[in-house]
């Protein structure tokens, strides 16, 4: 395996590499993150950049480059160093302090996401939770207290959350939006279509479920169509003839 020869980091500062790492380079250290963070749980000391390349489901080029950005990691023919790799891309991804999360919209969505232990497992700790409806304010979920969401810019101030994550109806998001903005709050993700008026130093996310299973449909179809034509060029060179009907069924058509 050939891995970069690995050299201390103290002098080159995360926020100094953050300011240069493309967007879609981060998304991937997320995921060498997750991948990471499995292995340290299974023991595992070191991984090579193949190995940590198909855990992760890129390419072992494209991961190399990606990790280039945080500078030397790797240690030639031996591999990476799995917690010290860990470490060093949570620091560069802003995790290595944690953060803390309030939440509003205590429906089925935000119940589904307090109850989430892999957020805390990752650094990321719900401290709050909103909702404005009389029969779930005072009720408890996963220990935390519903509180009612009249009350979140004093709670903000007390809590000092990093993020805000807003699951309430699309109608009530821009508002809580607005609350949130107005109390302090940086980061925002919201599960709501709908798209937020925020300040430009507010960072917000959108999550659309309904996007994301539309692109999934996309691809299926995409794939069936590609699978469909292969078929038909193998049957082409053989001399048999493949029907839709036949190919879905594991059947052929003899000419």
């Amino acid at each position: 395996m050939t891995e970069q020869h690995e050299t201390p980091q103290s002098g080159v500062s995360a926020k100094a590499l953050q300011k240069d790492i493309p967007q879609a380079t981060v998304a991937r250290l997320a995921t060498y993150l997750r991948v990471l963070a499995v292995l340290a749980d299974d023991g595992v000391a070191i991984v090579s950049s193949e190995e940590l390349a198909v855990a992760a489901g890129v390419g072992s080029a494209k991961l190399r480059k990606d990790l280039s950005f945080l500078g030397p990691n790797g240690v030639r023919g031996v591999g990476y160093d799995v917690i010290k790799l860990r470490d060093r891309i949570e620091d560069v991804l802003g995790l290595s302090e944690g953060h803390r999360v309030v939440l509003v919209g205590a429906g089925h969505l935000g119940r589904a996401l307090v109850g989430y232990g892999g957020f805390r497992r990752r650094g990321f700790a719900m401290v709050g939770l909103f909702d404005n409806d009389p029969a779930v304010i005072g009720t408890t979920v996963c220990g935390l207290p519903v509180r009612d969401v009249s009350e979140l810019t004093d709670a903000v101030a007390v809590l000092e959350p990093t993020i805000a994550v807003i699951t309430t109806p699309d109608a009530a998001a821009q508002g809580v939006c607005d609350r949130l903005v107005a109390a302090g709050v940086l980061c925002i993700l919201s599960f709501s279509p709908v798209a937020l008026d925020a300040p430009p130093h507010v960072e917000v996310r959108r999550v659309d479920l309904a996007v994301e299973m539309q692109l999934l449909s996309f691809e299926l179809a995409r794939n069936a169509e590609a699978t469909q034509e292969a078929v038909a060029a193998v049957g082409d060179s053989v001399g048999v003839i493949y029907t839709p009907e036949a190919t879905s069924k594991g059947a052929v058509v003899q000419p």
